[in-house]
Formats: C-alpha cells, sequence, structure tokens
C-alpha cells in the first residue's frame, strides 16, 4: 500500500547530487546501475511511478511490461473535472525518454462527463516528477 505521503517526496526538488566514492575496493555506482530490470522493466522507473501515482487508484499495472493505468480520479478541490492517467516505461534503463505519460481529462457538463484537453504541461510534469523520484531511488541506493 502506497501512503499520499510518497506523493510529496516525488513532488519536492531534486536531490542535491551525492559524492561519488568506493565501497570495499568497488564504486558505489555498481550498486545501483541504471540498468535494473528484474521486474521486466528498470525498477527505479517502476518504482517512482507507484510512488507518484499512489494517490489516485490504479486500474492496471504490468511490470512486465511497464504499463500504469489509473481510474478517474477526482481532485477534491476541484469536483467537476477528473483525470485518467496511464504511465508507459519504454525503456530498461533509467533514460529521461524512458518514460512516457498520457493523460485523459473529463469535465463535467450537466451532470454528463465530457471529455476536455489536457495541457501538455501536465503530462510533462508528471515524467519530469516520476524520473526525479527514480533518480532520488537510485540515488539512495548508492549512498545506502
Amino acid at each position: 500500500m502506497f501512503r499520499p505521503s510518497r506523493l510529496a517526496v516525488a513532488l519536492s526538488a531534486a536531490l542535491a547530487l551525492s559524492a561519488c566514492g568506493g565501497r570495499g575496493g568497488r564504486p558505489e555506482g555498481d550498486l545501483a546501475a541504471s540498468r535494473v530490470t528484474t521486474i521486466g522493466v528498470n525498477s527505479y522507473l517502476w518504482r517512482a511511478t507507484l510512488d507518484t501515482l499512489s494517490f489516485m487508484p490504479l486500474l492496471q499495472t504490468d511490470s512486465n511490461g511497464g504499463v500504469v493505468v489509473t481510474d478517474w480520479y477526482v481532485n477534491p478541490q476541484l469536483p467537476g473535472e477528473r483525470m485518467k492517467v496511464t504511465v508507459s516505461i519504454l525503456d530498461q534503463d533509467l533514460r529521461a525518454d524512458a518514460v512516457r505519460v498520457a493523460a485523459l481529462r473529463e469535465v463535467s457538463r450537466g451532470g454528463q462527463w465530457v471529455s476536455a484537453p489536457v495541457e501538455a504541461a501536465t503530462t510533462q510534469k508528471l515524467e519530469d516528477i516520476i524520473l526525479t523520484r527514480a533518480r532520488d531511488l537510485r540515488r539512495g541506493a548508492i549512498t545506502g
């Protein structure tokens, strides 16, 4: 189960890079390689995606295919609007172009949900949050 506090962590600014060093004669980078694929996709991107979307109800998750689909989410502060998000992890490496977010938005008009445009900045911001969280997770694995 994911706690809403994870979202706050994902939304926070990227932490400063930790100094690189060695541990036991091995570079610490080996402990958190950018290519971690025991579940079919990069585990940092996968975990970061789940953390970032933890406030939304999940409809489907596929760790082998790298797809997370949320159900409709209504923000309590905007009850006349709802969002649905699909995140696809496209690569096994932790790379900026390895995450794609697609979103649907609907607004309530006369008791009916009607499709509405999603600003490109919304999906870009979600991608940035996921990537920042994935980098933080990797950094945490490096520093122990």
